[in-house]
C-alpha cells in the first residue's frame, strides 16, 4: 500500500521539525551542562583551598559589592551543600541529554525511512 505523496511530504515536514527542535535542546543542554561542570570545578578548588588553611584563618565571602567575614566550617558546609547539589543537576543533565539525542537519532532515521518509501516506484 502506497502513502501518497503530500501525506509524506507533511509526515516528512513534522519529523523536520522534531529533528531540529531536538538539535536545539541539545545545543541548549550542553550549555547548561557546562556552566553547571565549571561551578562544580570552582567549587572543588575552593573546597581544596580552604583546606589547606588553618582553622583560625579569617575567610571573607563576597556578598553584593562587599566582603563579609565567615566562619571556615560555615563556607566548607556552604559548598559542601552547593557541591551535591551541583552533582545532582549535572546528572540529571547527562541524562535529559541522552534522551535528547537518542530522540534526534531516531527522528533523523525515521526520516531517512520517508525519504526511502517516497523513493520507491
Amino acid at each position: 500500500m502506497a502513502i501518497p505523496n503530500a501525506a509524506l511530504q507533511k509526515l516528512l515536514q513534522e519529523v523536520e521539525t522534531q529533528a531540529l527542535l531536538s538539535q536545539q535542546k541539545i545545543t541548549q543542554t550542553q550549555a547548561e551542562l557546562g556552566a553547571k561542570r565549571r561551578d562544580a570545578r570552582l567549587n572543588h578548588l575552593t573546597s581544596n583551598e580552604l583546606k589547606s588553611l588553618s582553622k583560625d584563618t579569617n575567610v571573607y565571602e563576597g556578598v553584593g559589592k562587599m566582603f563579609v567575614a565567615v566562619p571556615i566550617t560555615t563556607l566548607n558546609q556552604r559548598l559542601t551543600t552547593e557541591s551535591t547539589t551541583l552533582n545532582k543537576d549535572i546528572a540529571d543533565l547527562e541524562k535529559k541529554l541522552h534522551y535528547q539525542e537518542t530522540t534526534y537519532k531516531n527522528s533523523r532515521s525515521h526520516i531517512e525511512k520517508i525519504l526511502q518509501t517516497g523513493s520507491r516506484p
